[in-house]
């Protein structure tokens, strides 16, 4: 009998995959990036250069020099301190609102594969409804009941990552119902959860982690377009999206103020997207071959 047959990723395991990585260039550019977004928001909680909290209007709009790198804003802070502590909450909401998604969506694409039937359809009807609710409008309507906040910037663009990687799930787990050792398997008598849980899952965690990364850089902007709004941190927290609220009056004046958060969101999105499409090209195996 066998077992998991062709698991996606295996390649993980041996030097073979690390092989291909390293001549893969969108992996390890958005690798390298990637990384420098985890060291920046680790290095802010033992270290900034300015306490990013400190407002001192002597100080404001201060150019780049010595003592402020990156220079000062409307308020006195330092910029690079703002920077670094912004990128806790693009973290922050990244994580946990991909997770929410990944959790709930991964176990209803499952559930729906398994049972086929009126319950595929319901759960994939529901997927449908789901999209009609974006990230932003449903942290509006979030708003508009529970007032803005973090927390409800994290469940609605959660919720948005709900039905994506329901469909996803459910499309790539019926692609492995399919295959002869799911059928050896229903044939020596294992139910569908356990098939599901022993077979299929494994089978399929090489999208669900491309999928993921690429959903936390849409979580990552989503975060900064909805802190710009208002509707996401709030002070005196600081956001990269704020940050960008905070320039658009000064922009012929101070036009560092939105370039350095504005280059801190596009080197964090584009690190994930290229880490998650070196992802997807190093897991396929008709890509693999190729490299």
């Amino acid at each position: 009998m066998s077992t998991v047959l062709d698991t996606p990723i295996a390649p993980l395991r041996g030097p073979g995959f690390w092989k291909r990585a390293r001549r893969n260039p969108s992996f390890m550019i958005g690798l390298v990036l990637s990384l420098l977004l985890l060291l920046t928001a680790g290095l802010s909680f033992v270290w900034t250069p300015h306490d990013p909290y400190e407002i001192d209007m002597a100080l404001k709009l201060r150019p780049p020099g010595g003592t402020y790198w990156l220079g000062t804003d409307p308020f006195g802070r330092d910029i690079a301190s703002l920077l670094l502590v912004g990128a806790r909450a693009s973290i922050v909401v990244g994580v946990i609102a991909v997770g929410i998604g990944l959790v709930i969506g991964t176990a209803l694409g499952l559930l729906a594969s398994a049972k086929r039937g009126w319950v595929e359809e319901a759960i994939m009807r529901g997927s449908d409804f789901g999209f009609a609710f974006p990230a932003i409008l449903s942290a509006i309507m979030l708003t508009a009941v529970f007032g803005p906040g973090m927390v409800n910037a994290i469940i609605a663009i959660g919720i948005y990552n709900i039905p994506t990687f329901a469909r996803i799930t459910r499309a790539s787990a019926n692609a492995i119902w399919g295959r002869e050792f799911v059928l050896a398997a229903r044939a020596c008598g294992k139910g569908s959860f356990a098939i599901t849980i022993e077979h299929v899952l494994p089978n399929i965690l090489s999208v669900l982690i491309v999928q993921a990364t690429i959903r936390f850089a849409i979580a990552i902007l989503a975060e900064a377009a909805l802190s710009y709004l208002g509707l996401g941190t709030q002070p005196p927290q600081p956001s990269w999206g704020r940050m960008l609220s905070e320039a658009q009056t000064l922009l012929f004046q101070a036009p560092r103020l939105a370039v350095f958060p504005g280059l801190a969101i596009a080197f964090a999105v584009m690190g994930l997207n290229l880490l998650g499409d070196g992802l997807r090209d190093l897991f396929d195996p008709r890509l693999a071959r190729k490299r």
